[in-house]
């Protein structure tokens, strides 16, 4: 779902707007036909809330749940007083707690409360929040496309990562839904934000029959360019917005494909409605997104660099449950230096690094140049060595997180510092 407003007229008389978020006791509409399952929820759904890069958004978390949480996000870069368990220890149950966050990037955010999540008592879902940019986008509509994956037992409740998930079945949801249909006109241009709310999952988006532009990755803008075989793949957190123009005939169905890596599934189809076209002829390919104003270069030769171990055992990677802000960093750098990351995988299986605080490129093979795109969350396969490059501008400790694309796998933590 998309966050909204809780007290609109709040935010009106601080001049900034406002959200209340509950962690509390919900359900989802997960199995076919079947009564909702019972999971630990982030707020209920409600109105848009309107954001622009540039607000600073008032932020209360209430915590209804008979457990410590804390809220984890996804885009959200040099912002401290929201890092959590570096800066921000978890809420206590019955407490609540409220700080701003600047909005300084328009994109495509998450947050969700599965940093504690590991074997908790039931799943909770992930939601989107949307910064719009401070200058025009030639699209006609936005959609967001919010896929998340579940375990169900045979008595249809849903288990936490982190568990075994033996004799249990595999589902997915749509912005909380079995399926989701997607309405356009002819010659419509729609924005679809496609997030990867998976607890494990690398996953594939297709739609057949369309061209689809990749126009931001992880709330970055990139050089648009076109998506291979209309297809986006997502790691878990990973953000992909696209322009796709409805050039079908009118009246015609598009399926939007899942690919978990095993099987391709409907989940979604786009349809061409017979309402007269919304302009005669297809609008021309859009230009880039309006920068967030990350670094055009970034110095290789100068940078702290250091090597970090994925997967295996590794006695300094700890579970978020035990992590103390005592522990030695990763590594610690100077703002304004950048930081070259090698990555190495060590698991048998593929492994999510996703860097809290700031956005990396990805580097080629000979380190002489990187990916035209940023990323905060990368999935390394087995057995490879990726290296990253960030610029260290905002100055703080920083969570660094990792887990293997595995159910029943730990995710695990290290933080860093930018002094």
């Amino acid at each position: 779902m998309v966050l909204s407003p809780a007290m609109p007229s709040m935010a009106a008389a601080q001049g900034r707007p406002s959200l209340t978020l509950r962690a509390n006791a919900g359900v989802a509409a997960i199995r076919q036909g079947g009564p909702e399952t019972p999971v630990w929820s982030l707020g209920a759904p409600t109105p848009d809330l309107s954001l622009k890069r540039g607000d600073t958004l008032e932020l209360t978390l209430l915590n209804d749940l008979p457990v410590p949480t804390v809220l984890n996000w996804h885009g959200i870069d040099g912002i401290p007083s929201a890092e959590p368990l570096a800066v921000r220890a978890p809420l206590a149950p019955g407490a609540k707690e409220t700080f701003a966050i600047p909005l300084r990037h328009a994109g495509t955010l998450m947050c969700d409360l599965r940093l504690l999540g590991d074997g908790q008592a039931r799943p909770s879902p992930a939601r989107a929040l949307i910064v719009g940019e401070s200058e025009p986008v030639p699209v006609d509509r936005d959609e967001v496309f919010l896929i998340e994956d579940w375990r169900l037992r045979p008595d249809g409740t849903a288990i936490a990562p982190g568990i075994d998930p033996k004799d249990t079945t595999p589902a997915y949801t749509i912005n909380g839904l079995r399926t989701l249909d997607i309405p356009a006109r002819p010659n419509e241009r729609l924005r679809l934000r496609f997030l990867n709310g998976c607890q494990r999952s690398v996953i594939a988006a297709k739609i057949e029959g369309y061209d689809v532009r990749i126009m931001a990755i992880d709330s970055q803008p990139t050089e648009p360019f076109l998506a291979r075989n209309g297809t986006v793949v997502l790691a878990p957190g990973t953000r992909v917005d696209a322009f796709i123009d409805a050039t079908a005939p009118a009246g015609s169905t598009s399926s939007i494909l899942l690919h978990d890596g095993k099987e391709a599934r409907p989940i979604a189809r786009l349809m061409v409605s017979n309402e007269p076209a919304i302009r005669n002829a297809p609008l021309p390919p859009a230009p880039p997104l309006p920068s967030n104003g990350l670094p055009a270069r970034l110095d290789l030769k100068n940078a702290v660099r250091t090597d970090l171990t994925l997967g295996g055992p590794q006695a300094d990677w700890v579970t978020p449950a035990n992590f103390a802000k005592s522990a030695v960093p990763v590594f610690r750098a100077k703002a304004g230096r950048t930081v070259v990351l090698a990555l190495t995988n060590r698991a048998e299986i593929a492994t999510v690094f996703h860097l809290h605080g700031h956005h990396f490129r990805l580097l080629d093979r000979l380190d002489d140049g990187w990916k035209p795109f940023w990323l905060d969350t990368l999935a390394v396969e087995p057995g490879q060595t990726q290296r990253i490059a960030f610029s260290a501008e905002h100055a703080g400790r920083w969570l660094i997180e990792t887990v293997a694309t595995d159910w029943a796998a730990p995710r695990l933590v290290r933080w860093y510092s930018v002094e």
